[in-house]
């Protein structure tokens, strides 16, 4: 009886390899296949074995060059082959990296998954720009939403930002129009502070500071492009140079 592979969902984290965990650089540098996502850095994927396959399928907004169940098929095509294939996502693959369905499809087959978590894109862009998630004074809830579903603006996001509260939202450049709007419609403070990061924990990273009615106007301003979070709430103004930042954003 021919050996199943394992498919090995791992966690890239925000994209500086020193923030792998030991176990994803460990598979990576042994794997003979990978199976990455486009916003995987190439500083990560240096990492393989000079003799692997690295298999693109890159995901942006409104262009997948592979469709999720096509995704889903060639691990276990590959697992089923007799072949351990690691699939490789930026930040953790069960925070908004579809990692659940791909568990999923690989359970539903019969082949062996492992979930190798990573550092989210919220946790490691956030440090990196030095904005506590949480705050005694400031912050005591989280919420992450995507900025981009089907229906956002029927979503409920009604409590998730607000005083004593912090909203990550992921995939938010394109929208960030109607997310301004729809929070402010839901009762949010216009002059609640906000902070964009893009590129988070990488050596191009950028933090833009401003106030929730203009994000707008900023996202078009910067030129701000993805990987970028938008965090919404009070941490992002809690030292001089954020409330510096913010002033002059708002005197624009």
């Amino acid at each position: 009886m021919a050996k199943t592979g394992t498919i090995y969902l791992v966690g890239a984290g925000p994209g500086d390899p020193d923030l792998l965990t030991i176990r994803a650089a460990r598979l990576i540098e042994r794997a003979r296949v990978i199976v990455h996502d486009g916003l995987v850095d190439p500083a990560i994927l240096a990492l393989a074995h000079p003799e692997a396959e690295l298999v693109p399928v890159a995901k942006r907004r409104a262009r997948h060059t592979m469709p999720q169940d096509d995704i889903n098929a060639l691990l276990v095509r590959i697992a089923r082959s007799g072949e351990d294939v690691v699939r490789l996502k930026g930040g953790d693959p069960f925070i908004f990296g579809r990692g659940g369905e791909e568990a999923e499809a690989a359970r539903a087959a019969g082949v062996p998954v492992e979930i190798v978590p990573g550092i989210s894109a919220a946790n490691g862009a956030a440090a990196a720009a030095q904005i506590a998630l949480t705050h005694r004074e400031a912050s005591s809830i989280v919420s992450f939403v995507a900025g981009q579903c089907k229906g956002l603006a029927e979503q409920d996001w009604a409590g998730l930002a607000g005083k004593g509260r912090t909203l990550v939202i992921y995939m938010g450049v394109k929208t960030a129009p109607q997310i301004a709007e729809k929070l402010m419609e839901d009762g949010l403070a216009p002059d609640m502070p906000v902070a964009v990061i893009e590129n988070g924990a990488r050596p191009s990273m950028r933090v833009i500071r401003g106030l929730l009615a203009g994000l707008p106007d900023l996202v078009e301003r910067e030129a701000v492009v993805s990987p970028a979070l938008i965090v919404i709430g009070e941490v992002t103004a809690r030292d001089d140079v954020a409330l510096a930042a913010i002033a002059k954003e708002s005197a624009q």
